[in-house]
């Protein structure tokens, strides 16, 4: 069976039927991350040397598109993982490989810290030798999967190399992480998105991922294009299940005074014209992302820094325009236009934000730097 069939599987026997109760209840949505990896799909894309997959980006956006367009929150976990996946696949052991590909591993990014926020590339934890091993302290911020992850990916301050970052595999279960409360947020309300401390977390010196001080390149090689490219599909996918379910109550609700459908209104049609325009203007936009990415064509890091910002600004507008051009119907949960209205608004604050994003744009665009030298 291959990735589609696996994902339609999911999708149908499992992710479907819970993705109610996972918004409503809050719950993470572990039933759903069983399956995915009973199917493969936690292991799509690592080597097949190491049980995986071996699949790319785009294999990994079909996955988490055809997820997003049922759940929000486990797109989120799958993406963060994927993304994490990266780092370990260059960089990791063959035993953590090994783990990842075998389908019942799930690890996520760990780099956002109350001291620097949502500015990843400025982490203000420690890592201090203690021995043979290497004791790190922080305050992440937000986790995706705090606590119910196996691994985090983890970065700090370099040991002592120059750099502003360095990288670690650090497994869930290690003594001195604690997880500070359950998450109750507005959108993608199952994913798990709760600060994590840790205190003299200790962990051998094979954990690091790459070599000291070099976290921050490896971040932006690696973790970050997926992260941009994924959370954009997301997106997008957002956009098209809010405007299937929007065209499905303008077309099926009448005026029975006027004795048309809704949707034979101008102003509410055009409306309509306008949310479906948006949807497949950032559509096209990350297919040709992931088309300039395969061919590494001179403008692939403009249109990964692109589609995460414009992909999400024009969510939060299509799912603003649904709830509005469908009216009091639109606020109820069977419509499912709410939960899409909630969940497109987390995008916009996701590190990197929108804002960090536009700064960076302006500055690929201006031939400047990413980084002010004192950010990084």
């Amino acid at each position: 069976m291959d990735h589609q069939q696996s994902v339609e599987r999911v999708i149908a026997d499992v992710i479907i039927p819970a993705a109610d109760a996972v918004d409503r209840e809050a719950r993470f949505p572990r039933e759903a991350i069983t399956a995915l990896g009973d199917a493969g799909l936690l292991g799509l894309t690592t080597a097949v040397e190491h049980g995986g997959g071996g699949a790319g980006l785009a294999e990994a956006a079909d996955v988490v598109g055809a997820i997003a367009q049922q759940c929000g929150t486990t797109a989120m976990v799958l993406m963060m993982h994927y993304a994490a996946t990266t780092i370990v696949e260059a960089h990791g052991t063959d035993g953590m490989r090994d783990e990842i590909g075998a389908g019942h591993h799930l690890t996520t990014l760990a780099f956002s810290e109350r001291g620097s926020r949502s500015h990843f590339w400025a982490p203000v934890s420690s890592a201090r030798p203690a021995g043979d091993a290497v004791a790190l302290d922080a305050e992440k911020s937000w986790v995706t999967a705090a606590g119910e992850a196996d691994s985090y990916v983890w970065s700090s301050r370099p040991l002592a190399a120059d750099g502003p970052m360095t990288l670690w595999f650090v497994p869930s279960s290690t003594t001195g992480l604690a997880v500070k409360g359950p998450f109750d947020g507005l959108g993608l309300r199952g994913n798990a998105s709760s600060p994590v401390t840790g205190h003299d977390v200790g962990v051998p010196m094979s954990s690091m991922l790459g070599v000291d001080g070099a976290g921050l390149d490896i971040a932006l090689g690696l973790a970050l294009p997926w992260f941009l490219v994924l959370n954009a599909t997301a997106s997008v996918a957002a956009m098209q299940a809010v405007c299937g379910e929007a065209l499905s109550h303008l077309t099926g609700s009448r005026l029975e005074h006027l004795d048309q459908t809704l949707i034979e209104q101008p102003v509410t049609r055009a409306a309509f014209a306008r949310m479906r325009l948006e949807t497949d203007s950032a559509d096209a936009l990350v297919r040709d992302a992931l088309h300039a990415l395969g061919e590494e064509r001179e403008d692939a890091m403009l249109r990964v820094l692109q589609v995460k910002a414009a992909a999400g600004e024009a969510a939060a507008r299509v799912t603003d325009e649904a709830m509005r051009v469908c009216g009091g119907a639109a606020f109820r949960r069977e419509l499912g236009i709410e939960r899409r209205f909630r969940d497109a608004r987390a995008s916009r604050v996701m590190a990197p934000t929108t804002d960090a994003l536009l700064d960076f744009i302006g500055r690929a665009l201006a031939g400047l730097p990413l980084f002010d030298e004192a950010a990084a």
